[in-house]
């Protein structure tokens, strides 16, 4: 069929791929008010087993989405870890997750749940317009380069085949078996099937359509067809470890299966236990009896759940381990893998597996992935829109790349200390110190927790290249900032959550409960003392100068829209609340007048006891001083982007004017 004659259509942003990553873009366009569309060859969302664990920065996106109370209730909750080893003696208990660090603790729940929340998120944001398409295949795709930097162009074209139901189920299902696997998920199965879907469905006409794209996001795993389209690769080694997991309600006598435990037998290889919800528990299993050929590959036909439950009882010994009910099982070889590029023009973008893979044990695949998306999908929401510049969407790349480097690193690491055997003694030197094995799930607990990420120097992060964390990006940061003025909000990293008050009815808030992810960036303004004169001097001069017509704020904004659509303006001050006025002592752009609903009550807070949940010190906590205030940037994902004085108004429009497009 003439490529003429095959219905045509022009979208902002094509996702390719609906897991967890695919998923989390299509909640910034839903979220942003973008028309996007997102495929997915399987015809059906995944109901049990793959992806569980979920790491505090996860929980914290989630919650700035509106769902992390949904996943909090199912969750099973991991507090402790027991880390046993050689015959099976406890040898440590640690917390799960680092106190303080966050709101939120590690917790587990299945990867199909995560993607239900995500899918009614979207459907509710996106008043039902984004639809996740199922049996539906990429067929080819071109980047039509003349257009790349015309931001109103649809440069790049994609052809879809929709599939028949037969064709779009995943063997798993087809298959006569009880117990749903994993395996032709698993990265043990080399070959890809869109080759032989296109193949089946070639003889049914009508089937084909044509996609003009501003934007296409590959989120479609480790074997992507994107990255492939693309000709770009993983660059990475495979070892021979190989590991089977399965989901089961055990039946045992083992007395720590009910936590998170790390246990090296002596001679018969590793077990991970997570335990999960409905009485479930997650066991990822090492299989020393199954090494790979001379090709680096394993033969798959031998693994069963039978083999894998063997191994594990096995490692347990002498504890008993049975189980009546399976709900999910699969293998995979442990590799670490980083793409070659990240994007194509900053028009085609590769997220999550598509461009780093690793073993899933240090329960950081889905969360990775997904904070791939959360970091990329505004930027892409954003310049889709014509709110940003495009030069923002050079900074995906020099984030996450340097981010999946470190996790490579860190399951580098990790994943040979557990598939090794414990060491014997101080001389048994090819055995795994159980010493360094703590210290690298203890420095690996923060790591996993996601709230390490520290970006780089870039037109979004207003700090000094010689931070030693960017990855060269091409479009460094024009306005410097001032650090010493807030030492708890780390220049790229994210905004920690404090509790404070709202200024007019006293309500408790985690200040980052009022940073959710609507694509907006914000202005928090540390006000300070505002009942000092000369500290209210400094506020009023402040936004005197934010609220002339000429300054950014105004600028950006389009002439329709209200003052806040494109950057909301937060104010947390020190002062009694009870000896201030909302209305006599805070200037009116930082509770705005609206003609039909009045004054804005929900944008100043005071840094105060609650009657009820306790005193948040969030000056304190932040590193501001309580009399002089500051002020800081911070992105749509929460990540801090610039600080300074109430008086660097210059800076602070400096650093807008870099990233947002002025009407």
């Amino acid at each position: 069929m003439a490529s003429a004659q095959l219905p045509e259509t022009h979208v902002d942003v094509l996702i390719i791929g609906a897991g967890p990553a695919g998923l989390m873009a299509a909640a910034w366009m839903a979220h942003c008010g973008v028309k996007a569309r997102i495929i997915d060859k399987r015809n059906s969302k995944i109901f049990c087993g793959q992806a569980d664990g979920l790491q505090c920065r996860s929980l914290e996106i989630f919650d700035s989405l509106g769902f992390a109370d949904r996943v909090w209730k199912e969750a099973n909750h991991m507090l402790e870890n027991p880390g046993p080893d050689g015959t099976i003696r406890r040898s440590d208990r640690i917390p799960d997750t680092i106190p303080g660090l966050s709101r939120f603790q590690q917790v587990v729940l299945h990867q199909g749940r995560i993607e239900r929340f995500f899918l009614d998120n979207i459907k509710k944001h996106s008043k039902d317009s984004i639809k996740v398409e199922r049996g539906v295949l990429p067929e080819s795709l071109k980047i039509d380069e003349s257009k790349v930097n015309d931001d109103a162009a649809f440069p790049v074209t994609v052809r879809l085949r929709h599939l028949t139901e037969e064709e779009a189920t995943p063997p798993q299902q087809a298959s006569a078996s009880k117990v749903p696997h994993g395996l032709f998920r698993s990265n043990l199965v080399q070959e890809n099937d869109e080759e032989k879907l296109l193949k089946q469905s070639e003889s049914r006409a009508g089937q084909d359509e044509i996609v003009h794209a501003k934007y296409v996001i590959g989120c479609d795993g480790a074997r992507s067809w994107t990255r492939q389209a693309l000709g770009f690769e993983l660059q990475g080694e495979a070892t021979d470890f190989i590991w089977g997991v399965m989901d089961v309600i055990p039946i045992t006598n083992f007395p720590d299966i009910r936590m998170r435990c790390a246990i090296h037998s002596a001679e018969s290889g590793s077990l991970m236990v997570i335990p999960r919800e409905n009485k479930l528990v997650r066991l990822y299993i090492q299989l020393k009896e199954v090494v790979p050929d001379a090709s680096g590959r394993a033969d798959r036909s031998k693994i069963t759940p039978e083999l894998i439950f063997g191994a594990a009882q096995k490692i347990l010994s002498p504890y008993k381990l049975d189980y009546e009910y399976c709900d999910w099982w699969t293998a995979y070889q442990i590799g670490q893998r980083v793409g070659t590029n990240f994007s194509a023009h900053d028009r085609v973008f590769l997220a999550g597996d598509a461009v780093h893979t690793h073993s899933p044990k240090a329960g950081q695949g889905m969360n990775v992935s997904m904070q791939d998306c959360y970091n990329l999908g505004w930027k892409v929401a954003l310049a889709a829109k014509g709110v940003v510049k495009r030069t923002v969407l050079n900074t995906y790349e020099s984030e996450r790349r340097r981010v999946a480097q470190d996790l490579i690193e860190f399951d580098h690491r990790f994943s040979r200390l557990f598939s090794g055997r414990p060491a014997k003694d101080l001389l048994d030197t090819e055995g795994i110190s159980m010493e360094e094995f703590k210290d690298a799930f203890e420095k690996g607990n923060l790591f996993a927790s996601g709230l390490s990420i520290d970006y780089g120097s870039s037109v979004l992060e207003a700090k000094s290249s010689a931070d030693g964390v960017d990855d060269a990006t091409q479009v460094a940061s024009l306005v410097q900032s001032k650090q010493s003025l807030a030492t708890g909000l780390p220049i790229g990293m994210r905004f920690n959550s404090f509790k404070v008050l709202n200024q007019a009815d006293a309500r408790p808030w985690h200040f980052q409960e009022r940073l959710p992810a609507d694509g907006r960036f914000r202005i928090v303004l540390f006000a300070g003392d505002i009942l000092s004169p000369a500290q209210k001097a400094r506020v009023d001069a402040f936004c005197t100068a934010l609220d002339k017509p000429t300054s950014f704020l105004r600028r950006a904004t389009p002439a329709s829209a209200t003052i806040d659509s494109v950057v909301e303006v937060l104010t947390i001050h020190s002062s009694p609340r009870t000896e201030t006025e909302l209305l006599r002592d805070f200037p009116e752009i930082l509770h705005p007048y609206d003609e039909h609903t009045g004054w804005d009550y929900g944008k100043v807070f005071v840094d105060a006891d609650s009657y009820h949940e306790g005193f948040g010190d969030a000056y304190k906590n932040y590193g501001v001083d309580k009399v002089r205030g500051c002020v800081v940037a911070v992105r749509p994902d929460q990540y801090v982007g610039w600080v300074g004085d109430l008086e660097d108004f210059g800076e602070l429009e400096r650093y807008f004017e870099g990233i947002l497009v002025m009407q």
